[in-house]
């Protein structure tokens, strides 16, 4: 069963279309990077995903529900990382955790597990009791991730979730969250729209004025389209690509 199946998804803002005909599937495992410049669509997608926005066309299934007619089970294989963080910066590390496991229903014992596992896993055991106003953006993003994966989740969402970071903090989380994909066997569709995010070996979708114009291994489809990503992705990008 696939972590995701987003099949024939169309949105549209009164006449202009954000996205069209969206198909792609992430199977358990697996880390997608979701490449696209700025106004290609991949917030709208992110919103329709997490439910901001109701779906108008095609169908998007978690976990194998139905996003429209079996919302809970399907946002209950979800975690997300917003692109503006969410934290409460005045609360500490612990306590931001601790509020989002009660959201999930977790009883306080449940929590302190979780808690304490996923602390251990972002390397924050030692932050715990800091206020999170404390921490670089690099350790903030940790945060986040640590509550979004609380529940257990199958699929991971992080929307351009590198953005304020510097070019080593960037890397890092990278790295750090791949590591997480391999070891957990969750899904993870990251979003950016800056190509040194994207690994050879990610699972590569190139989204372009809503289309989605590539899909597939990166390597393969920088082979495919110019040898190199940057020129494959100039190439699928360009003026009248998608006309």
């Amino acid at each position: 069963m696939n972590a995701l199946q987003v099949s024939d998804l169309s949105f549209a803002y009164g006449t202009r279309d954000a996205l069209r005909q969206l198909d792609f599937s992430l199977p358990a495992g697996q880390f997608a990077s979701l490449l696209g410049p700025n106004g290609a669509g991949k917030s709208t997608l992110i919103a329709l995903l997490t439910r901001l926005y109701d779906v108008q066309c095609g169908e998007i299934r978690v976990g194998g529900h139905s996003l429209q007619t079996s919302p809970r089970p399907a946002l209950r294989q979800l975690g997300v990382v917003f692109q503006q963080s969410t934290l409460d910066l005045d609360l500490s590390v612990e306590q931001n955790l601790r509020y989002h496991a009660a959201l999930h229903g977790l009883s306080r014992r449940q929590g302190s597990v979780r808690i304490d596992a996923e602390l251990a896993r972002q390397d924050l055991t030692e932050r715990r009791r800091e206020r999170v106003r404390s921490l670089n953006g690099g350790h903030r993003r940790r945060v986040e991730i640590a509550r979004a994966l609380l529940h257990e989740p199958r699929l991971l969402l992080l929307d351009e979730p590198s953005v304020g970071l510097d070019p080593a903090s960037r890397l890092a989380l990278g790295q750090h969250v791949r590591q997480l994909c391999r070891e957990q066997g969750i899904s993870v569709l990251w979003t950016t729209h800056l190509l040194d995010e994207v690994q050879p070996s990610d699972a590569l979708l190139i989204l372009h004025q809503g289309r989605l114009v590539a899909s597939g291994p990166a390597e393969v489809i920088s082979l495919e389209h110019g040898g190199t990503l940057g020129s494959a992705f100039n190439r699928l990008t360009a003026v009248g690509a998608c006309s």
